[in-house]
């Protein structure tokens, strides 16, 4: 009977040895898995930065743009564009001006 048992209690250490390998491996498997999943992640997460560095120089840009159009608007309302534009496109002088030009 002490054989019989011994053999049992052999089998059941076995078994239960057996069993936590099992779970060893289990673990591994889905440790290596979290660990691609995590990787694939942080690059995903390197491309929405990069795009959202990239969306806010544009805004940034576009801003500048804007800026821009609003300075040449204030300046096209003033007395100094509307002479520029009197002189350059329509060849206008004043009153005490000699105007020289070129031989073609």
């Amino acid at each position: 009977m002490k054989k019989a048992e011994k053999r049992n209690k052999k089998r059941k250490i076995g078994y239960n040895q057996l069993g936590m390998l099992a779970i060893a491996l289990i673990v591994l498997v889905l440790l290596a898995g979290l660990m691609m999943e995590s990787r694939i992640l942080e690059d995903r997460l390197t491309v929405y930065n990069t795009k959202a560095a990239t969306l806010e120089e544009d805004i940034q840009a576009e801003k500048e743009r804007t800026e821009e159009i609003e300075k040449l608007k204030k300046h096209m309302q003033t007395d100094e564009y509307a002479e520029e534009i009197a002189r350059n496109k329509l060849g206008l002088v004043k009153d005490n001006e000699i105007v020289f030009e070129e031989e073609k």
